[in-house]
C-alpha cells in the first residue's frame, strides 16, 4: 500500500452507464489510495471520469449508472475500516455531508431553489445533529458562510439561490460542505464560477483549513497550475482509467505516460512575446466502444505492438510513481 494511514482505498472499480445508445464504460479498473491529511488530485480533460470516480466513493452513482464491481473502503480512524459497498442507504446518508462532504462543480444544481441559503446550511447541521434544530442552525449559518468568504453573510443567509450570482452560489455551496467539519472533502472544480482573485482566496482558505483541522482533500481539476500549487499526490485520468500517479513534484519534473506529457505541453508557456501551445492529436474515444488495449494508443506517437491488444498494467517505475504504459514494461 502507498499509504501507512489511508482514509480511502479503492480497488479495481468499474462504473458503467446503461444508455439507449449502448453501455458507456465510464470507469475501468480504477484503483487508488488517499492518505489521511494529504491533498490528492484527480486531473484530466473533460469526460475522463474524474467526477464519476468521486461520486462512486459514497455510491452517489444514479441510474442509468451502476457500480459494476470493485471495493471501496473508508477509514474514519486509523485501523477502523468501513466497506462502503455494504452500507445501507440510511448509513450512507449519515456518512455523506458529515464524514465525507462534497463541493460540486455546479452550485445551481446542488442548491435547492425553494429554500434560503441559511436554511440549507442549517438543514445539513440539524440532520447530522451538529445543532439541535434548524433555528439554531440558521444562527450558526452566518459564521459558516463567513468562513466560506461570503460577503455580507448576515444578509446572504436570508437569500434564495436565484438571488445570488454564480460566485456567491459557489461560496454558499462551499459553506454547506464545510458546515459539519468533514474528515474528507471532495472538491469537484470548486472555483469554477469564481473570478481569479476569489479563486486564489478560496484555495488559500481550503489550504489553511486543511492544515488547521487535519482535513483530507480530494481535488478534481484540469487546472495544472492549481495542481502544482495545492496537491501532494496526483493521479492522471484518461478515458476512465488512471494512467499515472506520482507525488506532484515528481510528476511535473519527470512525467512518464505519453498522455501526461501531452497534458503538460498543452499548458501555455510564455517565451518572450510568443506563446507556445501544443495539442494532443486525435479525439477522446467513445466509451461505448473503447479502443482495445491501451485506451490512449490511437492518439499516442510512441505506440508499438502490444498497445492496441493488451491493457498495460500499472507499473511502479520508482517509489510511489506508477504508470500504465507498455514502454516501461519493455524497459523492465
Amino acid at each position: 500500500m502507498r499509504c501507512k494511514d489511508p482514509i480511502i482505498v479503492v480497488k479495481d472499480l468499474y462504473v458503467y452507464f446503461y444508455t439507449y445508445a449502448g453501455i458507456v464504460q465510464a470507469i475501468n479498473s480504477v484503483s487508488l489510495e488517499i492518505c489521511r491529511g494529504e491533498t490528492y488530485c484527480l486531473v484530466g480533460e473533460t469526460g475522463c471520469g474524474k467526477s464519476v470516480t468521486s461520486k462512486a466513493l459514497t455510491r452517489l452513482i444514479k441510474p442509468p449508472g451502476r457500480i459494476e464491481k470493485g471495493e471501496i473502503y473508508y477509514y474514519p480512524e486509523p485501523g477502523k475500516k468501513i466497506d462502503i459497498r455494504k452500507l445501507s442507504e440510511e448509513e450512507l446518508r449519515e456518512l455523506r455531508g458529515y464524514e465525507i462532504s462534497y463541493i460540486f462543480q455546479d452550485p445551481s444544481t446542488s442548491l435547492d431553489p425553494l429554500y434560503t441559503l441559511g436554511y440549507q446550511v442549517a438543514e445539513t447541521m440539524a440532520f447530522h445533529k451538529v445543532v439541535h434544530n434548524i433555528k439554531d442552525g440558521i444562527r450558526k449559518a452566518v459564521v459558516v458562510l463567513k468562513n466560506a468568504m461570503m460577503p455580507d453573510a448576515e444578509t446572504r443567509v436570508k437569500a434564495y439561490p436565484h438571488e445570488l450570482s454564480g460566485g456567491l452560489k459557489q461560496r454558499g455551496a462551499i459553506g454547506i460542505s464545510l458546515a459539519n467539519q468533514p474528515r474528507l472533502l471532495i472538491a469537484d472544480e470548486p472555483t469554477t464560477a469564481l473570478d481569479v482573485t476569489i479563486q486564489a482566496q478560496i484555495m488559500d482558505f481550503l489550504r489553511k483549513l486543511k492544515e488547521k483541522e487535519g482535513l483530507t482533500l480530494l481535488l478534481i481539476t484540469h487546472n495544472m497550475g492549481l495542481v502544482a500549487e495545492m496537491c501532494d499526490t496526483v493521479a492522471v485520468m484518461y478515458a476512465g482509467e488512471i494512467v499515472e500517479e506520482a507525488p506532484v513534484e515528481i510528476l511535473f519534473k519527470n512525467p512518464m505516460h505519453p498522455y501526461t506529457k501531452g497534458l503538460l505541453k498543452a499548458v501555455p508557456v510564455h517565451v518572450g512575446k510568443k506563446v507556445t501551445l501544443q495539442s494532443i492529436p486525435g479525439t477522446v474515444p467513445n466509451l461505448i466502444f473503447p479502443p482495445p488495449g491501451c485506451r490512449f494508443h490511437p492518439r499516442c506517437s510512441y505506440k508499438f505492438d502490444p498497445c492496441d491488444k493488451k491493457r498495460p498494467p500499472m507499473i511502479e517505475v520508482e517509489e510511489n510513481h506508477k504508470v500504465a504504459c507498455w514502454l516501461y514494461e519493455k524497459k523492465g
